[in-house]
């Protein structure tokens, strides 16, 4: 049986307003692997804004051919936004952690719901988003994200013809 959510999400215009601040964003649980989600967003990351991006991964050596660091308090600056791709056990911790290094914002990525940890992170001063992925949202605000995933060029919303 699933909880009842109350935890009020940022709406849109706050959530652009935290991906507008932000300067560095820490990638907790990011793979080397390109089979993975975090690996999908970090590529896009990298590649399509304006972000230091700093990776975590206490086994990885390198992720994109960037030192991947052992946890946040490894990091050499602290991150505005601490983008979370861990089992929802393991969100605990990362507040903690992120409480700890003094991150401004707790991203959790699709599928991940932890209210408890949510309230947390708030009582520590962290705005919160939850069960959202931060390349969705940022391509979204940035006029990269149509149904397919990526930026047409075309503003229809009729079908377009071929010959």
């Amino acid at each position: 049986m699933n909880a009842e959510r109350t935890w009020e999400a940022p709406s849109a215009p706050e959530r652009l307003n935290l991906l507008r601040n932000a300067r560095s964003i820490a990638i907790v649980g990011a793979s080397d692997k390109p089979s993975r989600a975090s690996y999908f967003v970090a590529t896009y990351l990298q590649s399509s804004s304006p972000y230091r991006l700093y990776f975590v991964n206490p086994v990885a050596k390198e992720i994109l051919g960037q030192p991947a660091y052992a946890s946040l308090a490894d990091l050499p600056e602290v991150p505005d936004v601490v983008d979370v791709f861990r089992k929802n056990e393991d969100i605990p911790g990362v507040v903690e952690e992120a409480k700890a290094v003094g991150a401004k914002v707790l991203w959790l990525q699709l599928g991940t719901w932890h209210e408890e940890a949510a309230r947390a992170a708030e009582a520590a001063g962290m705005s919160v988003v939850m069960d959202r992925c931060i390349k969705i949202e940022h391509a979204r605000f940035h006029g990269g994200l149509n149904l397919a995933g990526f930026d047409t060029g075309i503003i229809s919303s009729k079908r377009q013809i071929t010959a």
